[in-house]
């Protein structure tokens, strides 16, 4: 399947999170960007170095200014589980605005086009890094990476084409 690109409308599916009083939930990705301005950045993996030290905290740095542009929700996936995310998320004390949601097993990043195979480097079937810029379901921006390069889909790049 092709990845994802600009113009394409955003495919529904389901991730996992754990709530304020950590029940395990489920979500629509159509049901968190239908109708608003929406930044998707996914991650190769939760507490990898680029990942956890560039990637995550550019978003949580820019969400104020992100949010003075417009964008209503600021969103990062990763092919992990919804147990490795929470504890994740709370590596980032900071945090206000940067929701992080489970892609256990890669059906939605699959449906993305934007897999990503580390099984060499044993670390299995794992998202691209990219960012999307979706406005009411619609791909406005789609910054998306090669092999794991960190060039095009941070933050700063993607208030760039805001």
């Amino acid at each position: 399947m092709a990845p994802i690109a600009v113009g394409d409308s955003l495919p529904d599916g389901t991730l996992a999170y754990f709530d304020e009083q950590d029940n395990l939930q489920e979500v629509s990705i159509h049901f968190l960007t239908v109708g608003k301005k929406v930044i998707l950045f996914g991650v190769p993996g939760a507490f990898t170095p680029t990942c956890s030290l560039k990637h995550v905290p550019g978003f949580i740095e820019k969400a104020e200014e992100l949010k003075s542009k417009g964008v209503d929700e600021v969103i990062c996936i990763s092919v992990n589980d919804p147990f490795v995310m929470k504890a994740w998320a709370r590596t980032y004390p900071e945090n206000k605005h940067v929701k992080f949601l489970a892609d256990g097993s890669a059906k939605y990043t699959y449906a993305l086009g934007l897999e990503l195979d580390l099984g060499e480097e044993g670390l299995g079937v794992r998202s691209r890094r990219f960012a999307l810029l979706i406005e009411d379901l619609k791909v406005k921006a789609a910054n998306v990476e090669a092999g794991g390069e960190f060039t095009v889909s941070s933050a700063d790049d993607i208030l760039k084409a805001i």
